[in-house]
């Protein structure tokens, strides 16, 4: 895909170069130049035509220069990044996740994956912990990595990430969101939500805890497919008994 976008570049970077300024025949030089630019005062023609170029080759060599070094091995191709929660917050259980994911669910009421700064502010006053339109900005910009002003769900468990280091301002909005989230805090009592991701990350192995959970989800899966079985064999049962 590459090599016909650069294909067709500079197939148009030979046409721009190839092509002829006179004047087209039975047209005078003044004509030409109203056809081109239109009449009035307007750019010069030579010059669009020499600035075209010069933007041309600046992308063409800065593309043809990364396609030659991924050839030789001193770059490697552009991949999206597939972010995995369980295993980048290891700190965290499998529970606490899920629990962080379907709040961050019910909050992003526009259902793009992220929550802007009108969705930040309703889960705050959802939560009792109204914010001003200032303190709102600082709240993203504490965890906004990609600079786009809104929380991504990495971004929105960085929050707690950042709450069970110990890294926020006891004052501050995002640890005010923590502290509120009813993450399990409830079996905590009223410690603050920094001693309590500090006794869970303590508390819990991440390795085994989390080879544990899976462990635990798939023998639920299990058992519900044992009493599907079951309740399909009764219902055979009781389906024949009426047809005989």
């Amino acid at each position: 895909m590459a090599s016909s976008e650069l294909a067709q570049k500079l197939q148009r970077r030979l046409q721009l170069e190839e092509s002829d300024p006179a004047p087209a025949p039975g047209g005078s030089a003044e004509e030409e130049t109203e056809a081109v630019v239109g009449r009035g005062d307007g750019p010069d023609p030579d010059e669009s035509r020499s600035s075209l170029l010069a933007s041309a080759d600046s992308e063409l060599g800065a593309k043809l220069s990364r396609r030659q070094d991924i050839n030789e091995g001193t770059a490697q191709p552009r991949q999206a990044r597939v972010f995995n929660p369980y295993t980048e917050f290891k700190e965290f259980s499998r529970r606490q996740i899920k629990e962080m994911e379907q709040m961050f669910r019910l909050y992003d009421s526009g259902k793009d994956g992220y929550i802007d700064l009108m969705e930040l502010k309703l889960m705050m006053e959802k939560l009792g912990a109204p914010q001003t339109h200032l303190g709102l900005k600082n709240m993203i910009k504490e965890v906004d990595e990609d600079f786009d002003g809104k929380l991504s769900f990495r971004e929105f468990l960085l929050i707690f990430h950042k709450a069970a280091a110990g890294e926020l301002e006891e004052d501050s909005g995002l640890m005010t969101l923590a502290k509120l989230s009813e993450i399990d805090v409830s079996t905590e009592g009223v410690k603050g939500a920094k001693n309590f991701f500090e006794a869970k990350v303590q508390a819990l192995s991440s390795a085994s805890k989390f080879e544990a959970e899976i462990k635990a989800e798939q023998d639920e899966r299990k058992r519900e497919e044992e009493e599907k079985k079951h309740r399909r064999a009764a219902f055979r049962e009781l389906k024949s008994a009426f047809t005989q």
